[in-house]
C-alpha cells in the first residue's frame, strides 16, 4: 500500500506588484504599461468608487507634469484642469485681503481635481492590473529565492513578487523591509469638511474664499481652503496643538465638535468662520504626521518605495502627491533602462529619490513654519514678495542679455 502523500500548492507569482492604488503607483503602472512591462496594482479599497479621494491638486511642471508626459498621459491632464482654479488670495483673521492673485491661465501649476486625476489613471491601465480589495497585511522576504517577497493579504491569500514596490503611503506594510522609521506627529492638526453649492447656499463663505485657493491665516491657526470643480469648497481648519488635541472633542456630537473648532477663531470674520460654522459635512479630524527629513536605507534586493511610503511630509508644499507621480513614473523609467539588471535601476532610482524627497521634505517644513507661526499671516505674504523679487531679477537678467 502506497503512502499518502499532500501536495502544497504554490502561491502565485508577480514579477513586479505595486501596493497602493494612489496616484503615484498608478503612474509607476502606467508608464510600465507604456514601455510593455506588465505590473499587477494591489489596493485594499473594496472599488474604485469606494470613498471620495480629495480635493484639488495642483500639478507642478518640474515634477507631476513630467511623470504625466512620461505616463503618455499630459494632453488629457489639461482636458481636466479646473479654469481659474490658480487664483490664490491670502487673509488675516479679519478678512482682511493680503494678497492676491488670479489666474490668467498661464501659470505652470494647473488645478485638477483629485478624483478625475486617479480616474484618468485607472481608465489608462488595462483591465485586471488594479486587484481591487486586495489588503495586505503584512510582506516578508522570501526563503526560497533570495531578492524575492512573500505577500500576505487580509483574506488569508498570499503571492511572490520579484519586485515589491510600496505605494501604500503613510503607515506603509511594505516599509518595514528597509528601515524602522515610523511617521511621527509634526505638531499641527487639521479639521478637514466641505460646503456644497458654495455660490448658492453660501455666498458669504464662497465670497471670502475666492475663485481658488485661500490661505486665512492668523497666528497658529488658519483656514486653508480651495473651490472645486463641482461648485463647492473644500476646507481644512489648522493648529498647532498637542497631539491629543483631537481626543478633547466629541467628534460624534457634531454641534459640540462645530463649538470646539469654532473656539480657535474667537473674532475671527464671519464668512471665515461660517465655513466651519456652515459646513455640510461632518468635521473630520486628522493629524498630521511626517517621516524623518532625508530618511534613506541601504539597498535591500527587489523591493523600494515611492511617495508617502518613501518620504511623508507635511502637506504645506503641495508637493505630497506630485513628489509621488515623479517617483512612480522615474522608477518604471528606471526598470526599463535596465531589463538585464533591474537592481541598478533600483539603485540609481534610489539615489535620486532620496535626493529630491530630502529637498521636498525641508520645503514642506519651511512652509508648516511660515503658516503656523505666531506672526502669521506675515511669513507667507513676505515669502510671496520675495518670489516677485526673485522674478522681476530674472526678467531683467534675460532683457540684458
Amino acid at each position: 500500500m502506497s503512502a499518502l502523500t499532500t501536495t502544497v500548492a504554490e502561491p502565485p507569482h508577480h514579477p513586479v506588484a505595486i501596493v497602493g492604488a494612489g496616484l503615484g503607483g498608478l503612474v509607476a503602472a502606467r508608464v510600465l504599461h507604456v514601455h510593455g512591462v506588465p505590473a499587477v496594482v494591489l489596493e485594499g479599497e473594496a472599488a474604485r468608487e469606494a470613498r471620495t479621494q480629495g480635493g484639488m491638486l495642483d500639478i507642478h511642471a518640474d515634477s507631476g507634469q513630467l511623470a504625466l508626459r512620461s505616463a503618455a498621459l499630459l494632453e488629457e491632464l489639461f482636458g481636466i484642469v479646473h479654469p481659474g482654479g490658480q487664483a490664490m488670495r491670502i487673509l488675516d483673521g479679519h478678512a482682511t485681503v493680503l494678497r492676491e492673485e488670479t489666474d490668467d491661465g498661464t501659470g505652470d501649476r494647473p488645478e485638477v481635481d483629485r478624483g478625475q486625476l486617479r480616474d484618468l489613471l485607472l481608465d489608462a491601465l488595462p483591465d485586471g492590473t488594479v486587484r481591487w480589495g486586495a489588503k495586505v497585511v503584512r510582506a516578508v522576504a522570501d526563503p526560497a529565492q533570495q531578492g524575492r517577497h512573500r505577500v500576505e493579504l487580509a483574506d488569508g491569500t498570499a503571492f511572490t513578487t520579484d519586485l515589491l514596490v510600496g505605494a501604500d503611503g503613510a503607515w506603509s506594510r511594505v516599509r518595514p523591509l528597509l528601515t524602522a522609521a515610523r511617521p511621527a506627529y509634526a505638531g499641527v492638526s487639521f479639521v478637514e469638511a466641505d460646503l456644497f453649492d458654495a455660490d448658492v447656499a453660501h455666498p458669504a463663505e464662497s465670497a471670502a474664499v475666492g475663485g481658488g485657493m485661500l490661505f486665512a491665516l492668523q497666528g497658529e491657526v488658519g483656514i486653508l481652503a480651495h473651490r472645486e470643480t463641482d461648485g463647492g469648497l473644500h476646507l481644512y481648519l489648522g493648529h498647532r496643538c498637542a497631539e491629543g488635541w483631537s481626543d478633547t472633542v466629541d467628534w460624534s456630537d457634531p454641534d459640540a465638535a462645530r463649538a470646539s473648532v469654532l473656539d480657535l477663531v474667537p473674532g475671527w470674520d464671519d464668512a471665515l468662520r461660517g465655513l466651519v460654522a456652515h459646513a455640510d459635512t461632518p468635521l473630520t479630524p486628522r493629524r498630521i504626521h511626517v517621516l524623518p527629513a532625508g530618511l534613506s536605507w541601504p539597498r535591500v534586493a527587489g523591493v523600494t518605495l515611492l511617495g508617502d511610503a518613501a518620504h511623508l511630509m507635511s502637506p504645506f508644499a503641495g508637493e505630497g502627491a506630485n513628489l509621488a507621480m515623479h517617483d512612480g513614473a522615474e522608477l518604471a523609467l528606471a526598470i526599463v533602462a535596465h531589463p538585464d539588471d533591474v537592481e541598478a535601476g533600483l539603485v540609481a532610482y534610489e539615489e535620486a529619490m532620496f535626493v529630491r524627497g530630502a529637498a521636498a521634505a525641508a520645503e514642506s517644513a519651511q512652509s508648516l513654519d511660515l503658516i503656523f507661526s505666531p506672526d502669521s499671516p506675515r511669513g507667507l505674504v513676505e515669502a510671496f514678495a520675495g518670489f516677485d523679487e526673485d522674478a522681476a531679477r530674472e526678467v531683467e537678467r534675460s532683457v540684458v542679455a
